[in-house]
């Protein structure tokens, strides 16, 4: 297989993976959109921040943070108050419907993904997150011109070009 041959299948297994998260999106809550649970998700790990802080660790446009940031609010999931350090920026917190809210979408989808791959082995399952995780800091690190992502066990690599 060539380098390009490579990468078109691997564009290939991407799109299938979007496939797989819309998906999972099926199983969210009413009024809900996939990247709010992203943000619920976030906030939950991080706890409370400052909305650009937010729009940072989502790596998005700071107007789709608000956005989904108004949605969760109006459904009482995500408490938005002025930042009393400046008055100009937002510090958002999940609520306790926040807080239940995610518990219960983390668990179906828990379900869910334990359903689909049953016949996995742990193993594979890690690898595949592993595997995941690589991929989303090398593209985060093009962004953020931040170090990329590297196996211990593997050492260095030169990186890969697409065949000319």
């Amino acid at each position: 297989m060539t380098g390009n041959d490579l990468y078109e299948e691997l564009t290939r297994h991407l799109s299938a993976v979007g496939s797989v998260r819309r998906k999972l999106g099926r199983i969210l809550p009413a009024g809900c959109s996939d990247a709010s649970a992203t943000m619920l998700a976030v906030l939950g790990r991080h706890g409370a921040m400052r909305i650009g802080r937010l729009t940072e660790l989502l790596g998005v446009d700071p107007s789709v943070t608000s956005r989904h940031a108004a949605q969760l609010t109006m459904l009482g999931w995500v408490d938005r108050k002025p930042d009393p350090a400046d008055r100009r920026s937002s510090i958002l917190r999940l609520t306790s419907e926040g807080h239940a809210q995610l518990a219960e979408l983390s668990d179906r989808r828990s379900r869910e993904l334990a359903a689909r791959l049953a016949g996995w082995s742990d193993e594979d399952i890690r690898r595949l997150a592993w595997l995941l995780s690589r991929l989303r800091a090398d593209f985060d690190a093009q962004r953020t011109g931040q170090h990329t992502f590297a196996d211990p066990s593997e050492g260095a690599r030169r990186p890969r070009t697409p065949a000319a």
